[in-house]
């Protein structure tokens, strides 16, 4: 009995590994952040080994994303992340929702609370864990895109309104 169960649990590892969903891989910049934004080479270099793999259209998948289910695990997580910011859609939204997403950035780098501490456990990714340093870049860099923000656009352009009646 046991090694029937054995076999299929086999058999069903096998046959996951030929379900698998589209990559996360475009080079479509045309509404990224830098498009907009100022974005120095020492901020982009942070965003691209800390962020993008799931906040961007451009993931590099680690070597064990070949292995099912994993992959599944991966996409749910990136396509989450893109959900919360997409830095390669960026532009396409409304400025209010730009200015919250920065503040947000600020906020969640201050706290540690990104990159998620799963991202970066048991070695894995660890070039995404930020130092002290890093962490003030990113978080000085997104309250200046809040402050050019403000010098250049009316305040209540920046403020995200709730519907009436709700």
């Amino acid at each position: 009995m046991l090694k029937k169960i054995g076999i299929g649990l086999a058999a069903l590892l096998v046959l996951i590994q030929f379900i698998r969903p589209a990559e996360n891989n475009s080079n479509d910049q045309t509404q990224s952040i830098g498009t907009k934004y100022n974005v120095p080479k020492n901020v982009e270099n942070i965003l691209k080994t800390a962020c993008y793999d799931c906040h961007s259209n451009n993931t590099t998948y680690p070597w064990y994303a070949k292995v099912q289910p994993v992959l599944w695990w991966l996409d749910h997580h990136i396509d989450e992340g893109k959900r919360e910011v997409n830095f390669s859609a960026f532009t396409a939204k409304r400025l209010a929702i730009q200015n919250k997403k920065f503040k947000e950035i600020a906020e969640q780098v201050e706290k540690k609370e990104m990159p998620l501490p799963s991202y970066t456990n048991f070695g894995f990714h660890a070039d995404a864990n930020l130092t002290d340093a890093q962490r003030q870049t990113l978080i000085q860099w997104a309250k200046a895109q809040m402050d050019t923000l403000k010098a250049n656009y009316p305040e209540d352009s920046l403020v995200l309104k709730r519907p009436q009646g709700k």
